[in-house]
Formats: structure tokens, C-alpha cells, sequence
């Protein structure tokens, strides 16, 4: 059933379809070619620096993630690495999570997190001078490895510099070679001493061509509190006010009526997404409130930036929309919208990691997705997988709705969010995704941590 599932969703393969596809540039060597200044005559230094280095010196780690998804799982990664060893320098670039771990970030993660074809080329000075500023800051911390934490396009043209420099080299999340470009294979292994996949099925391709790559899983599989999965969905829902003052005058307010549904709507991590994708739900929603007035809905965002950003949209909307749905942040607590999803009966959201989520906490859903026009077209042109959300690749089947591009309208999500909500249609996504969920977790038992660390000693005494 899942043997030759694919494994990431279109907003992380239009991403790859963008720089990968080298379109801004003639070739890739220019594109991300390490200045003298930046970088120069560091592999000499490195070999002599390790060379005089013994166990009892610390392990300078340089790691970079360019995403809010990629700063959970670099958190997770170096918590594992934290566990192993006590004397890790960390320095990169990656956001409050990792940082909690002890990275120090040269530059803002935000400045990586660029997705699309136009965007892209639009922010390429400054991607460019963030390259440099990082490449600059590995030289001067003399790092031992380097963990490039998903975002391919940009890390493993690092990986190459780095590797060509002497550095162990590591790519958390494959590429998505699978689904189209297998060529790039050849690139990957210039880059990187080891790949470290998610899913089971994408080892075949390194396989193939003989490169070093393991299975560690998703870390959700791991950091997802069980108690979400047990705790009974009042006391969840109580808890989650409890402890969020922002909730408490809503619930109040919600509380003069019965309510029939509690809807988390979830439209991305990114700016450009949720400019895309959140007028098109809010306008979802006010059709929604029209036939069921005692439905509720809550926007859980990663950070206060993104929370202002979707109070503006929301301040435009009718008062019926605005009574109806609230906005909150709590950036303190590391799986917020993950409690969120939980105290809620079903999940409104954009592709990407966040359908994992929802998937391993049992929650059914509807995914929405939109991209610029340009980046879409070349997506479909390059990408030869059929569904863009999580867990319809892993199950090889629409086991959830996706509305993509022209699909993603106000009419089709409201009418797909009452589909879904209908029991027949409800219990039979719930058994979908937990079945899935099951197969991955049975799928998935290597280390992260242990992967590296073990692989690095073998390849220092090589």
C-alpha cells in the first residue's frame, strides 16, 4: 500500500523547483561561488586545526535551517546531539527553538525563507550576501561538520564548498529526488558524506547509486506529546484556555451559544503563503458561518510577526467573521499549534509539515494551497508525484481533500470543510490517518544523532 510512496509536499518541491532548476543562473557553480574573502584557503586551516584537535576538545557543529519547519527539526537534532555529547559548539542559522539549544545564529532564518520562482530571483542579492556572511562565520568557528537542515537549494551548494574544504557533510531531509530530477544525485554526493531521510522509501534511490543515506524518520514521530493523543478532547479544550489568556474572552463570549465545531485554520509559516491562502479561507469561513453560525475557529501563528499579519486580514472581515474566529501566538511554548490542532475537531491548513501533524494526532482535515502562477506551472512540469499533502504520498492514495491553485476558492473550501465534517466522511478519514501514522512509526527507529556521530567517527579514521 505505502512501498512506493513519495514523500514531500508542493510547496517544499516548488521551493526545489526554483534555484534547482537553475533558471536565475547559467550555472551552478556561479551561483553559489564562495568568495576569496568569505572562505579562502580554508581547507588547509581546517586540516591542520583537526589535526591538533583530541577528543576532550569540543565539536564545532555549523547547521542551517532556512524555515520555521526546519527549526523544529534542527531543535530536535541537536537536542539528540546535546544528549550524546556535552561539549558541542553549535553556530548557523535557524530560529528561537534551535537557538534554545545553544545555536548561535549569524543571521535571521527569515532571510532564508524565500519559497517560488519570483520570489526567489527578487531576494537573490540578499541570499547571496547571506551565503557569504554564513560561509564566513563556519571559517571563523573552524567547524567540524556541517548539517544542512532541508532547504536543498541552498544548503547543499554549501555542502559543496564545505566538502570540497575537508568538512563532514550532512543533508537532514533528502531532496526530492525522487519525484523528479534524479540526476541531481551526482550533486548530492558532491555535497554531502551522508543523507539522512525521513521516510523509509526514499532510501532506494541513494541505494542505487551507492551513497551513504539512513532512515531516521520524522522527529514528530518522537517530540509529539502522547498526552495530546489521550487526553480526552474536553479537558484538552480546557486546558488550552486555561492556559492562553488571549482564549478566555473568546471562549466566554462563544460560550452564550452551543458550539457545533471547533475549526483550527492554519494557512502557513510564510508571508507569502499566507497572503495567498488566508483571504481565500476567510472568505470560506464567512460562507461557512452562513450555514452553521455556532462553528468556531482559532489561528494559531508561529510568532507575533505573522499573528500581525493575519489580524489585519482578519480586521477587514464582517463582524460575524471577526466574532467567530480568534488569533493567538505563544511562541513559549514549542508545540503550540500542535495543541491547538488537538482541541480541534477538524484542521484547515496549507500543505507542508503541518499536515504531518495533523496526521500523527489523529486530526482529519482539508488542505489548501496556492502558488504564484509561474512557480506552479513549472512545479507541475517538473514534479511527477499525484498529491502535495503528506499523508496522501505516504499512503499513496487521497486519504484527505486537497484543493490546489484554481481549486483553492472560497466555494469549493467551504463546501470540502462540510464534507468533511459529515460522520460517515469524518470517521473514515480519522481511520485513514491513523492507519498511516502506524505504518510510519513501524517504519522508522534510527537515531539521528547516533546516525552522525557514528558515521563521522568512521569516516575521521578513513
Amino acid at each position: 500500500m505505502y512501498a512506493n510512496a513519495p514523500a514531500q509536499t508542493l510547496s517544499d518541491l516548488a521551493a526545489n523547483a526554483t534555484l534547482a532548476a537553475d533558471i536565475a543562473n547559467p550555472s551552478e557553480a556561479s551561483f553559489y561561488n564562495v568568495s576569496e574573502a568569505s572562505f579562502a584557503n580554508v581547507s588547509e586551516e581546517n586540516l591542520l586545526q583537526n589535526a591538533a584537535k583530541t577528543k576532550f576538545q569540543p565539536i564545532v557543529i555549523g547547521i542551517v535551517a532556512g524555515e520555521v519547519s526546519g527549526d523544529a527539526l534542527g531543535a530536535d537534532f541537536m537536542r539528540q546531539m546535546n544528549n550524546l555529547r556535552d561539549d558541542i559548539v553549535w553556530v548557523g542559522v535557524g530560529g528561537a527553538q534551535m537557538q534554545a539549544q545553544g545555536l548561535n545564529s549569524v543571521i535571521e532564518m527569515s532571510r532564508l525563507s524565500v519559497m517560488g520562482l519570483v520570489e526567489v530571483v527578487k531576494h537573490l542579492p540578499d541570499l547571496f550576501k547571506a551565503r557569504d556572511e554564513i560561509l564566513a562565520a563556519f571559517k571563523q568557528n573552524a567547524i567540524d561538520i556541517f548539517v544542512g537542515i532541508d532547504a536543498p537549494d541552498f544548503n547543499l551548494r554549501l555542502g559543496e564548498r564545505l566538502k570540497s574544504a575537508g568538512i563532514y557533510c550532512v543533508q537532514y531531509v533528502s531532496p526530492s529526488i525522487w519525484a523528479w530530477r534524479e540526476g541531481r544525485i551526482e550533486k548530492i554526493k558532491r555535497a554531502t558524506n551522508l543523507v539522512l531521510c525521513l521516510f523509509p522509501f526514499e532510501l532506494s534511490v541513494y541505494q542505487k547509486h551507492n551513497h551513504p543515506a539512513v532512515c531516521v524518520g520524522h522527529s514528530l514521530l518522537k517530540t509529539i506529546d502522547d498526552n495530546l493523543l489521550t487526553t480526552p478532547m474536553d479537558e484538552l479544550r480546557r486546558e488550552l484556555i486555561w492556559d492562553n489568556p488571549t482564549y478566555h474572552q473568546f471562549f466566554v463570549k462563544m460560550g452564550e451559544m452551543e458550539m457545533s465545531h471547533l475549526i483550527a485554520v492554519m494557512p502557513g509559516s510564510r508571508r507569502s503563503e499566507i497572503d495567498a491562502i488566508f483571504p481565500k479561507m476567510l472568505k470560506a469561513i464567512h460562507k461557512l458561518l452562513i450555514m452553521d453560525d455556532k462553528l468556531c475557529f482559532i489561528v494559531p501563528t508561529v510568532n507575533q510577526h505573522l499573528l500581525t499579519i493575519v489580524e489585519q486580514y482578519l480586521e477587514a472581515q464582517s463582524a460575524q467573521v471577526r466574532h467567530h474566529v480568534t488569533v493567538s501566538c505563544d511562541e513559549t511554548q514549542a508545540d503550540f499549534s500542535q495543541r491547538v490542532m488537538a482541541a480541534s475537531d477538524l484542521v484547515l491548513l496549507a500543505s507542508g509539515t503541518a499536515t504531518l501533524e495533523a496526521m500523527l494526532l489523529g486530526k482529519p482535515m482539508v488542505v489548501v494551497y496556492s502558488l504564484n502562477k509561474m512557480t506552479f506551472w513549472l512545479a507541475k512540469r517538473l514534479v511527477k508525484v499525484p498529491y502535495v499533502a503528506l499523508p496522501n504520498i505516504l499512503a499513496g492514495r487521497e486519504i484527505v481533500p486537497e484543493l490546489l491553485q484554481e481549486d483553492a476558492n472560497p466555494d469549493n473550501i467551504c463546501r470540502v470543510v462540510q464534507q468533511s465534517l459529515k460522520v460517515k466522511n469524518y470517521n473514515e478519514q480519522l481511520r485513514d490517518l491513523r492507519q498511516t501514522s502506524e505504518w510510519l512509526r513501524d517504519q522508522s527507529n534510527i537515531n539521528p544523532a547516533n546516525a552522525v556521530i557514528d558515521n563521522w567517527l568512521t569516516w575521521k579514521q578513513q
